[in-house]
């Protein structure tokens, strides 16, 4: 492909060179290889533009970049932009023939259910016949078969990942690809030139204030989905979702909730040993999967399954077919009577929404385990731990993601909240000391919440990642 094919429809300035042949675009240098179009992106670390002579040095035949102030090399086509991130979506596209244009598209957009919510709409789209895609915290899958394409940020793929997933969904016969869209991914234009058929709006509540600074923000960056949606549907019980429907103007959009008035709202809704039941509109939907924010998560996915003109009858009989997602309210296994979850709670809307749903069954204690990631968001943390003791009978206190700051430092700031209430706790650094240590204080009836890491099967501690798996602890812990 020439350079200028890679380039058509973006504003640009060729500053020296030719129009070469442009086999890849990489972003990392160190992947550049022969006939590369090296991009040169402002990370929030590095910057893209020191790397550009090791770029060259490996065979870059072209550069883009968005300061013209550095030190450019002689015999490479150098081509400007105003917004190297903005330029590189695009790019993506055109290198992989547009392939987002012939799939339709849904994004769930929230501060939690965003896995929930796609893993429903994919199971119902999958059953009611449709060939689909899912991409999201939990990687790619086409269907049940997970893809063997690793990204490199944990929810939403970088733009030239996203299209090369795109690529081969499509050469794969895909027709719907559900994916997560974090707030991430929309301030770093990650879905820039996408056009979604429908979009999702769970909630918002307080997260990511590292990156974004204010809830404002926040609330901004996620209601950017909404201006590149056709349909919307959305939490009538989040007063956030006004700003969605703001941004998302004169076009057409569904309402979901329980305790205001939508345009689908539970009613009688029972919660029973083997889930739960609940009335919408003329139909008795039944849901295996626990938990009341698993309703609101169902509904958006009802919405989502009715916007895009699925069969009533046959989305009824899908949702009494889901199964949970792993690492959400996943429940571990034992012969000792013992209730034992595993979920990815690491806000404080998602610890709410946790205790309260183990809350609905457990006869006994309910014991929190929880921590807050290093590098992240500190003014959750005590927030979190005042949440947990109100809303537990014991908390342990433990590390989660610690990264290149102090655990017990990290601790010490969740017990601000915590001392704020009259719950007992420990801290114990160590996250597997903590899993057996929380185990073992399980008496019949009790319920241990392992909140935080859900899915993931790491522990990252100063800039090294370790393997380390909540669910395969408890495992052991319960033998």
């Amino acid at each position: 492909m020439k350079l200028s094919e890679l380039l058509k429809n973006i504003p640009h300035e060729m500053i020296q060179g030719d129009d070469c042949e442009i086999l890849t675009a990489e972003i990392d240098s160190r992947k550049v290889k022969s006939k590369t179009l090296f991009i040169c992106q402002q990370g929030l670390t590095v910057d893209g533009h020191d790397y550009i002579q090791g770029a060259v040095q490996k065979g870059a035949s072209a550069i883009l970049i968005e300061n013209k102030s550095v030190p450019l090399p002689a015999d490479v086509a150098v081509v400007y932009v105003e917004n190297t991130r903005k330029a590189t979506a695009y790019l993506a596209a055109n290198l992989h023939g547009n392939p987002a244009k012939k799939l339709r598209l849904i994004g769930a957009t929230g501060t939690n259910g965003k896995t929930s919510v796609t893993c429903f709409i994919e199971e119902i789209l999958r059953q009611c016949g449709r060939k689909t895609g899912l991409i999201g915290t939990n990687g790619a899958r086409i269907g049940e078969k997970p893809l063997d394409i690793s990204f490199l940020t944990s929810t939403t793929p970088d733009q030239l990942e996203l299209h090369a997933i795109f690529a081969q969904m499509l050469s794969e016969g895909v027709q719907d690809v559900v994916m997560e869209v974090s707030s991430h991914a929309l301030a770093l234009y990650k879905m820039e030139g996408l056009t979604f058929d429908v979009s999702v709006f769970t909630n918002l509540t307080q997260d990511h204030l590292d990156f974004h600074g204010t809830m404002e923000n926040y609330r901004l960056a996620k209601a950017a989905l909404f201006t590149q949606s056709q349909f919307a549907v959305v939490n009538a019980d989040d007063e956030s979702t006004s700003t969605m429907l703001a941004h998302h103007g004169d076009d057409p959009f569904t309402t979901y909730g329980i305790d205001n008035p939508a345009n689908l709202q539970a009613i009688h809704i029972k919660y029973e040993p083997m889930g739960i039941i609940f009335d919408l509109a003329e139909k008795q939907y039944t849901l295996p999967i626990k938990g009341k924010f698993n309703i609101y998560n169902t509904l958006a996915a009802i919405g989502t399954a009715q916007a895009l003109g699925l069969d009533e009858n046959a989305i009824c009989k899908a949702v009494s077919q889901l199964t949970g997602v792993p690492g959400r309210i996943q429940s571990v296994p034992n012969n000792r009577g013992l209730n034992v979850f595993v979920d990815y709670a690491h806000s404080p809307d998602g610890l709410v929404n946790i205790i309260s749903s183990v809350r609905e069954f457990t006869t006994g204690r309910v014991i929190t385990l929880f921590g807050c990631g290093g590098d992240r968001d500190t003014l959750k943390r005590p927030i979190m731990g005042r949440i947990a003791g109100e809303m537990s009978d014991f908390c342990i206190l433990t590390s989660d993601n610690p990264r290149t700051e102090n655990p017990m430092e990290i601790l010490k700031q969740v017990e601000e909240g915590i001392r704020e209430v009259s719950t007992h706790y420990i801290s114990i650094e160590n996250r597997r000391d903590a899993i057996f240590s929380g185990i073992k204080m399980l008496s019949h009836g009790d319920s241990l919440i392992i909140a935080g890491k859900g899915h993931e099967d790491y522990q990252i501690i100063g800039t090294k990642t370790f393997h380390f798996s909540d669910y395969e602890v408890a495992l052991e812990a319960l033998s």
